[in-house]
């Protein structure tokens, strides 16, 4: 299999304080990286409906590139890190469901 779709990995922001006491929000990392989309198995998507959770998609990167980022943004849709699974020691896969819209 190639990495032949573009992912991308969101760290979030948070806020600190300067000099003076003033608080500065930080804006989310994005860090694009190269996966391989594979369709999540009906035992895995009905196994995990019994707990509530909505896998759509399993992304597969390179484990170097993963630091444990919670959220990520496919297609302009962004998708909840359900689990990784290491499937060896280059790769790792996410399972992950969409997020539901702001507002």
């Amino acid at each position: 299999m190639s990495y032949d779709h573009e992912l991308i990995l969101i760290t979030p922001g948070g806020i600190i304080e300067d000099d003076i006491g003033n608080q500065i929000p930080i804006d989310p990392v994005r860090t694009p990286v190269y996966c391989q989309l594979r369709s999540v198995g009906r035992n895995e998507f009905y196994n995990a409906a019994v707990t509530g959770l909505r896998p759509e998609f399993i992304f597969i990167i390179h484990a170097y590139e993963y630091n444990g980022e919670q959220l990520v943004e496919f297609e302009d849709k962004k998708y909840r890190v359900l689990r990784t699974y290491s499937t060896s020691f280059e790769e790792i896969e996410l399972s992950c469901e969409k997020v539901a819209a702001d507002g």
